[in-house]
């Protein structure tokens, strides 16, 4: 994929913290305004060596609300190749037209196939992958989330030598990707510090697989009890954190883990002087969805629906 990237800042967070602490946010979330933050990062590789190889579609996986979906749909778009969606969840598929994360992945072209939660477990083995050769014919195979080898060497892009001035870099982790390619482009003062969006412990064998080097955490009580999770604590702090700084988050990945960070200065967690880069992965498209789910619970929604995009 060759975009021309623009400038990503790294944008101070307004905001006094204790101990003399700074917090900015890089802004992966403007790296593209279809195909943004981490997902940029994990396709450039992947669809470059697709072409390489010369395959004509790639197929991938993803839920209802798939950032990565949204993202790989519009990437295929971009360089011409033909985009096949294998969708969680068979039910779904009299239901695109409420869907707005399957809408605009079908608007640019992605055809999807629905399978059962059983069926989809299997999604990595063998003989399923065999199972879509035999229906779509020879394909690139990117995984639910996208990271691979590719993916990891596109995100260590996100760091740059302007970033040496930080000595915590702190990111949300999906399947592990993003920070490792984080953790291979670090300087030897910084430490990572991963916010997993899942439940569960197994994230850390999965990055050892990518990472070649140890200066990182994964911190686990942010996650809200699963992925997607929230409460009207979580989606207070999220409007709260919007009205005074303007910058939007995602209420899946980066949502969760600036809450956490700020959680952590308050609590003491960093040393004095602390300047902390937060990197903001993008997923903001996942917002329209959220506010479905919330209006139909009768719940405060998002007060940023309307700025995105």
């Amino acid at each position: 994929m060759q975009i021309q990237l623009p400038n990503i800042p790294n944008e101070p967070v307004p905001i006094s913290f204790r101990d003399g602490i700074t917090l900015h946010i890089k802004r992966e979330d403007k790296t593209h305004p279809k195909v943004s933050g981490n997902k940029y990062r994990k396709l450039k590789y992947n669809l470059q060596e697709a072409k390489r190889q010369g395959f004509t579609k790639l197929i991938t996986f993803g839920g209802a609300y798939s950032n990565h979906i949204a993202a790989t749909a519009a990437a295929g778009q971009l360089c011409n190749i033909e985009t096949i969606g294998v969708i969680r969840g068979d039910e779904l598929a009299s239901k695109i037209a409420q869907n707005p994360t399957l809408q605009y992945a079908a608007s640019c072209g992605m055809k999807f196939h629905f399978v059962s939660r059983e069926a989809f477990r299997k999604k990595h083995t063998p003989e399923f992958k065999i199972y879509l050769e035999n229906i779509f014919g020879k394909y690139y195979y990117v995984p639910e989330g996208g990271t691979n080898h590719w993916a990891v060497k596109g995100c260590q892009e996100i760091i740059t030598p302007c970033d040496t001035a930080f000595n915590f870099i702190t990111t949300a982790i999906g399947t592990g990707g993003t920070i490792s390619g984080i953790i291979n482009a670090s300087f030897e003062h910084q430490k990572i510090l991963g916010f997993p969006a899942l439940k569960g412990y197994f994230l850390s064998e999965e990055i050892k697989k990518y990472a070649e080097k140890s200066n990182w955490k994964l911190i686990h009580q942010y996650n809200l009890g699963g992925y997607a999770k929230i409460n009207d604590e979580f989606i207070a702090f999220l409007n709260n954190f919007y009205q005074k700084t303007a910058i939007p988050l995602d209420p899946v990945y980066t949502g969760k883990m600036i809450w956490g960070v700020i959680d952590l200065i308050d609590k003491g967690f960093f040393p004095k002087q602390s300047k902390i880069l937060a990197i903001h992965t993008g997923g903001l498209q996942g917002i329209y969805g959220m506010n479905q789910k919330l209006e139909k619970q009768n719940k405060n929604c998002l007060i940023y629906e309307n700025e995105i995009g």
